[in-house]
């Protein structure tokens, strides 16, 4: 299989804080803002190098995404920021009617998103965040991996026209792709070839997702890897094509398996294509307080949960 080193973990939420302030250099129109959170997403570099352009609303999340939806009448871009938890289910109804129904050109940005927020608990960790949003017509759906396809992703979305939903996370995490790598807005990135099996991942599942390849190839089983950033718009050639070759597929999303990722594949495989599908993904349930590597094991979301489901999907397709 293909090698994908880890450069050295970082949290994806600081490739979307230095991104945001070299943006700031590049892109006068570029505004942020922030509801008492500036330094839990690492926007205090922006904030302290262009304060004219950033707006602390403190804890008004609502008022937060009015403000934003305002700001693109006069030309400029705004970014948002808080928990992906505040962020979506909390002004849900102000980024549906202020920002998606009239496609206004802001970019909701959300860090801490699932299970790996961790001692917070099931409180901020919003497991259904990716369903809201991606119903939303007019929304724009980004789940990144890590710390470089974070900070390239926050650049792309900049000079996307239209309402962006951009998910990242808290801990540390292994930091693996190249860092020039262009971020196309919804073109899947496909890390491993395989034969046997598809196993399409998307966030910190992606990592997970390249361990799990070893292991399988370890016992004979040549699995496909797709690294999904974009969730919406999907890329469904990219998906179908692989599926097509290897006649199954797993999903794998730090998520909840309603309406998350494996969703959309598995009604693009209905509609296409129809093959075994596994989904791993948080099955119908709150989280709760603990490590973020502890609360993955816990829900099913581990390396070896990949692996498991990887075998069962086979064992349906033969």
């Amino acid at each position: 299989m293909t090698e994908y080193l880890n450069q050295g973990s970082k949290d994806t939420r600081s490739g979307f804080g230095e991104a945001l302030y070299e943006l700031g250099k590049q892109n006068p129109k570029v505004v942020v803002l922030c509801a008492d959170l500036t330094g839990s997403l690492k926007m205090d570099a922006f904030a302290h190098e262009f304060p004219n352009r950033f707006i602390q609303v403190g804890i008004a999340e609502a008022n937060m995404m009015g403000i934003a939806a305002g700001l693109t009448i006069g030309g400029m871009i705004p970014y948002t920021g808080t928990f992906a938890n505040f962020s979506t289910g909390r002004v849900y109804d102000q980024i549906r009617q202020s920002i998606a129904y009239s496609d206004k050109n802001v970019k909701v940005c959300a860090s801490h998103a699932g299970l790996t927020l961790g001692e917070d608990g099931a409180t901020h960790q919003i497991l259904e965040d990716i369903g809201l949003m991606k119903m939303l017509p007019n929304m724009t759906v980004i789940n990144t991996c890590d710390f470089n396809q974070t900070k390239a992703a926050t650049f792309a979305i900049a000079n996307h026209s239209g309402p962006v939903y951009l998910r990242f996370g808290r801990p540390k995490w292994p930091n693996f792709t190249p860092p020039q790598q262009p971020f196309i807005i919804g073109k899947a990135l496909l890390l491993n070839e395989g034969t046997d099996v598809t196993i399409i991942a998307t966030g910190h599942m992606v990592w997970n997702a390249l361990q799990a390849c070893k292991i399988l190839e370890n016992q004979g089983i040549s699995a496909e890897v797709i690294n999904i950033h974009t969730i919406k718009p999907l890329d469904e050639e990219a998906v179908l094509a692989s599926v097509e070759k290897t006649g199954c597929v797993v999903s794998a999303e730090e998520h909840m398996r309603f309406g998350g990722l494996g969703d959309s594949i598995a009604q693009l495989l209905a509609l296409n294509s129809p093959a075994p599908l596994e989904m791993v993904a948080v099955n119908n349930s709150f989280g709760e307080s603990g490590k973020p590597e502890e609360l993955l094991k816990k829900y099913g979301l581990d390396v070896p949960d990949i692996v498991s489901a990887a075998l069962k999907v086979i064992r349906r397709k033969r």
